[in-house]
């Protein structure tokens, strides 16, 4: 979590900051990055570093915020207060992906913009190219330098990633039958998992710490963060600093269900392009905030820059593809994995977290029991 204020007295200023991990401050720079490496403060940040960054550095005239294209990590900002938190700023204002904003020790504001397309420059190339395509996607994730624990799902992004990565597996689920799916999953990969089984009354418990880690109360939003939030906590306990998730692998290669409608069409394209654009908004505030919360590094594999880059370029086809009259999502991915799973794991067809771990059940349960919807229990605990 990053926080820094202005503070002015009798006509002096001085700056008061606080970076809790996995954020860090250098000097007069606050900031958290995916590729460190790659950090060059300037005001055109996003063209030039290749990875997720939010960052907040104090200059001899003005003070520099900025964030990727794509948004993985939130920021906020009034004249004088910056944080990763919205709660946290008086009357604030989001650092949107891509920008650059440059407000002046007077308070005068500046705003440069940067677009998704400025820096992936997405079309579709010919299909003789795919095979080089796939090259790089798995040279990309097998040279990751990887985080402490992967987030397994048994589904085939995070079986992948587990395959690649000799490190321990942590799963949760409120689910007997994903249990028992997670346990033969890790089997086929010859690994063993960490399963923490959840239920209704876990679910209260965190309902109001997940609420108020991403600020809102969306029930889409909340179903999948409670999972995700337990997830990175049990990582927490089991004494991890950093935990891998397969977040991005769906709006890169084609996963979600409601791609089919467009298997085939030309629409195909624009659709993922738009999901890959949102990533940051739709997901990744979200599950930051989540980690910033548990003190962890969020970590995502497949949201490399030049993953993303030639993923933006693979023809639909390769995304989805008719096979015995089925239309299997996320071809192009399962045809790598299937180099490192076994082809029934490769190609096994999984439900989205928040209804595979049956959070979005336990949720209506316990609205049920309050005599509530979902969206008036939540917006009591926002309010709270």
């Amino acid at each position: 979590m990053l926080y820094a204020c202005l503070q002015t007295k009798e006509g002096v200023s001085r700056i008061l900051t606080n970076a809790q991990f996995p954020c860090k401050q250098h000097k007069n720079v606050l900031y958290d990055a995916s590729e460190e490496s790659e950090l060059k403060i300037c005001e055109d940040m996003p063209l030039r570093v290749k990875g997720f960054y939010s960052v907040v550095a104090f200059k001899a005239k003005h003070i520099l915020l900025s964030r990727d294209v794509i948004g993985g990590m939130p920021l906020y900002y009034s004249t004088t207060e910056f944080s990763s938190f919205r709660s946290l700023v008086d009357s604030a204002n989001p650092v949107n992906p891509g920008e650059v904003v440059k407000i002046s020790y007077d308070g005068e504001i500046s705003i440069r913009k940067f677009s998704f397309d400025d820096v992936f420059k997405p079309s579709v190339s010919e299909s003789d190219s795919v095979e080089e395509f796939m090259e790089v996607i798995e040279k990309k994730l097998s040279n990751y330098k990887h985080g402490d624990c992967v987030a397994f799902s048994g589904g085939v992004d995070s079986s992948l990633l587990a395959s690649m990565y000799d490190v321990p597996l942590v799963s949760v689920t409120a689910s007997e039958k994903e249990e028992e799916h997670i346990r033969w999953a890790a089997k086929e990969i010859g690994r063993d998992v960490y399963i923490f089984r959840f239920n209704e009354k876990v679910v209260k418990e965190v309902l109001p710490e997940v609420v108020k880690a991403i600020e809102e109360s969306n029930p889409f939003h909340v179903s999948i963060g409670v999972p995700v939030y337990l997830a990175l906590k049990k990582a927490k306990e089991l004494g991890f600093k950093s935990m891998m998730f397969g977040q991005g692998a769906d709006e890169l290669f084609g996963g979600y269900k409601k791609y089919e409608n467009y298997a085939g069409k030309d629409e195909l394209f624009w659709i993922l392009k738009r999901d890959v654009e949102m990533l940051g908004v739709n997901n990744l505030e979200r599950d930051t905030k989540l980690a910033y919360k548990n003190g962890i590094k969020l970590m995502t594999p497949y949201l490399q820059w030049e993953i993303i880059k030639v993923a933006m370029k693979i023809p639909g086809n390769y995304k989805l593809r008719k096979v015995n009259g089925e239309i299997v999502r996320k071809y192009i991915l399962r045809k790598i994995a299937e180099k490192y799973l076994p082809r029934e794991l490769a190609y096994k067809q999984k439900k989205a977290v928040q209804y595979s771990t049956k959070t979005v059940k336990l949720l209506k349960r316990i609205a049920k029991t309050e005599n509530m919807s979902i969206e008036e229990l939540l917006s009591l605990y926002k309010q709270a």
